[in-house]
């Protein structure tokens, strides 16, 4: 009687052990805008990731060390991008005002565990 306990208790066990945890990829995009700035060379640089922008919620990126990341350049932030493991899809500039808004899209692939879906 113990060795059939003993062998229907392992039989359960291993199916379970069996069951792969869900390992497929979801793509995820992101939008890097550079705005020069009034009376100078440098650029501002904004990340829209898709998340819901508002007045009352601070959205700018931080860096691993909690301070806010500021970038030098366009190339500084593309840099960026690229470490961070995301691939350029396409850049378009937007003429806006007599100035040009540059628009840099990417894309990175995600475990499915790790996206939040809305």
């Amino acid at each position: 009687m113990k060795k059939t306990i003993y062998i229907a208790l392992c039989l359960m066990l291993s199916t379970a052990l069996l069951a792969q945890a869900d390992t497929s990829k979801i793509e995820q995009y992101c939008q890097v805008i550079a705005t020069p700035r009034l009376l100078s060379n440098k650029v501002t640089i904004d990340i829209d990731f898709g998340e819901e922008k508002s007045y009352w919620k601070d959205t700018r990126l931080k860096g691993y060390d909690g301070k806010f990341k500021k970038f030098n350049t366009i190339i500084d932030a593309l840099n960026f991008m690229g470490k961070e493991g995301w691939l350029f899809i396409n850049a378009y500039p937007v003429r806006s005002n007599d100035t040009e808004i540059y628009h840099f899209a990417f894309k990175k692939f995600f475990p499915r565990s790790e996206v939040i879906e809305n």
